[in-house]
């Protein structure tokens, strides 16, 4: 194992390390489109390094889980000009009925695929899924299955947080399959997709594929409900229909067999809507003006970077962020496995979802001025080139499929302080387009055009002091980032990257609280209707989370942050009659 990053840095172990929940191997990765007939191909693969000379085995790798983590028994980063090469084999016992789908969550950043010896297809970009049909290359006994995948981590396609030196806001990055890799048996003919759609009351099922008669059970409170139907679409009225709230996150399982297929899925009843309450336009969910009292979420953890050891790590911070008090997640700039999203259905919690950026990044112009010289925020745009520009607006229009079924998320936002941003405008007006049932911040932080549905902001270095405008949202989407490090519990003993720093936790509990009474509580007088706290776990050099990055330590005090919620949500009901 080799130490990853400038100088060392020490393995933090999480409790999901020991856990005897289920694996990433155990749980099935597809929880909107699930069938039984799936295997999981996690676990021991073999790994080699290749550049234009030469191979060199490096020995077993743990997938899902990165190359660059412990966990996967590497920790090793790619260098320019090296590709990744994985193989594995996998046995097909008997002659093949219907067809055979290879499933890769994520590959980062361009992935290519052969089986026994023959080009099965590939994929760009590192944060979304891909399948292939394998049906006509696999053979009955042993299949040789090869991955190759490349990470110069170029910045026309979209890369996070990622980079290779990294330090302060930017963290170690990752490269190769980082997420599940799976088979899954099919009919001939199969459902390819489902696109859910619901109101208060009534759901819109459309499937892609299968055959044209189908049935449909839906499974309510007052017990199960067939319906059976011909075509890609079918509307219910749900009765006695039960609305989908974080407080209250009802979920309605229903199976569709269409032909020989069957698949198991669910949907939730809520809008999300934006609306005038009080003379100021307020995000309502449900119809309801709602506080979006929220976390940032980088989605980083110490044992897999990019993936906690057991998918009950997703389930550790969503409840922790709940019993806190919080009923948000800002995920940031990074898309999820779907077990994510798929929790926070279950449990409750909103999510604001970012878009990942591309492009180059500049501290001087992108973050130190836009802060020191607000004037600098006027008319600011950058440019992207054509291949940049189609790989990012592709992966946003894929995400917003990739995500469309999933009640939890309500909100996009596409630039992030002027981080590859360009076209704010014409990409609001395509995204908001595409789907128009969620809340789209066009530029989050500063360099506001003219299009977008919020009025966001960041405020780290001065107090908060925001002012509404009477047809937006107001939405501080960043603020805080107070830092404080736990002995024994930091990546790195001699980096604290924060904006204000404090030695012991019972400081930080307190100026944390004070910072909401002071400065949030007035401001949610004057409109402001979401607020999010940078940030939930510590990542690496920042240790400005409520949670140490090994989730060991929870730094906040649970009753005061509870405490906290309650005013600041009676604030609220206060100010806009919820």
């Amino acid at each position: 194992m080799k130490w990853i990053g400038k100088g060392r840095c020490q393995p933090l172990t999480t409790p999901f390390e020991a856990s005897h929940g289920p694996t990433w191997a155990d749980t099935h990765p597809r929880p909107q489109l699930y069938r039984k007939s799936w295997q999981s191909l996690c676990g021991d693969w073999s790994l080699s390094v290749k550049d234009d000379r030469r191979e060199i085995h490096l020995g077993t790798v743990q997938v899902p889980f990165p190359p660059e983590s412990r966990l996967s028994g590497i920790g090793q980063t790619l260098k320019q000009g090296q590709r990744w090469i994985y193989r594995r084999t996998f046995q097909l016992e008997n002659p093949l009925f219907g067809r055979l789908l290879l499933h890769f969550g994520a590959a980062d950043q361009i992935a290519r695929v052969t089986l026994n010896g023959r080009r099965v297809g590939g994929h760009t970009g590192g944060y979304l899924p891909f399948s292939l049909d394998i049906t006509e290359l696999v053979e009955v006994g042993e299949n040789r299955l090869t991955v190759s995948v490349t990470d110069e981590l170029n910045p026309n396609i979209p890369y996070g947080k990622q980079r290779r030196d990294r330090g302060g806001m930017w963290y170690t990055p990752v490269s190769g399959l980082w997420q599940p890799v799976w088979l899954e048996w099919v009919p001939e003919q199969y459902i390819r997709s489902l696109r859910i759609t619901s109101t208060l009351d009534t759901v819109t099922i459309e499937s892609v594929g299968g055959a044209p008669s189908k049935r449909l059970a839906i499974q309510t409170p007052n017990g199960t409900r067939e319906l059976r139907y011909t075509g890609d679409k079918i509307s219910v009225r749900v009765k006695d229909p039960h609305p989908w709230a974080p407080e209250d996150p009802v979920l309605y399982p229903f199976v569709l067999t269409d032909g020989e297929d069957t698949v198991s899925s669910y949907f939730a009843l809520r809008t999300v809507t934006i609306e005038k309450r009080s003379g100021q336009a307020v995000i309502c969910l449900n119809g309801k003006p709602t506080l979006l009292h929220g976390l940032l979420d980088q989605g980083y953890f110490s044992d897999g970077i990019y993936l906690p050891a057991r998918p009950e790590g997703y389930l550790f911070d969503i409840q922790t962020a709940k019993a806190l008090g919080f009923n948000a997640l800002r995920k940031h700039i990074k898309v999820e496995p779907e077990l994510f999203y798929y929790y926070c259905d279950k449990l409750g919690m909103v999510v604001l979802q970012d878009m990942v950026n591309s492009g180059p990044y500049y501290y001087l112009r992108d973050t130190a001025l836009p802060n020191v010289l607000p004037a600098t925020r006027k008319n600011f745009t950058h440019q992207a080139n054509p291949q940049r520009s189609q790989q990012f607006e592709q992966d946003c229009q894929a995400t917003v499929d990739w995500l469309y079924n999933h009640p939890c998320v309500c909100y996009y936002t596409i630039f992030n302080e002027g981080w590859g941003q360009y076209d704010a405008d014409r990409l609001y007006q395509a995204f908001k387009a595409l789907d128009p049932s969620r809340v789209w911040d066009a530029t989050s932080g500063w360099f506001a055009q003219q299009d977008s549905d919020v009025t966001s902001e960041h405020v780290y270095f001065k107090p908060v002091s925001l002012t509404p405008r009477p047809d937006r949202p107001l939405v501080l989407s960043e603020f805080g980032g107070y830092a404080c490090p736990v002995a024994g519990h930091t990546f790195k003993r001699s980096k604290a990257y924060g904006y204000r720093h404090f030695k012991h936790t019972d400081g930080f509990s307190s100026a944390l609280e004070a910072l909401y009474r002071q400065e949030i509580l007035p401001a949610i007088s004057n409109g402001l209707c979401a607020a999010i706290l940078t940030q939930l776990s510590d990542v690496e050099d920042e240790v400005n989370g409520l949670v140490t990055y090994d989730r060991q330590v929870v730094k906040c005090d649970k009753r005061a942050m509870q405490a906290l919620s309650r005013d600041l949500h009676a604030a609220f009901r206060a100010k806009f009659g919820a």
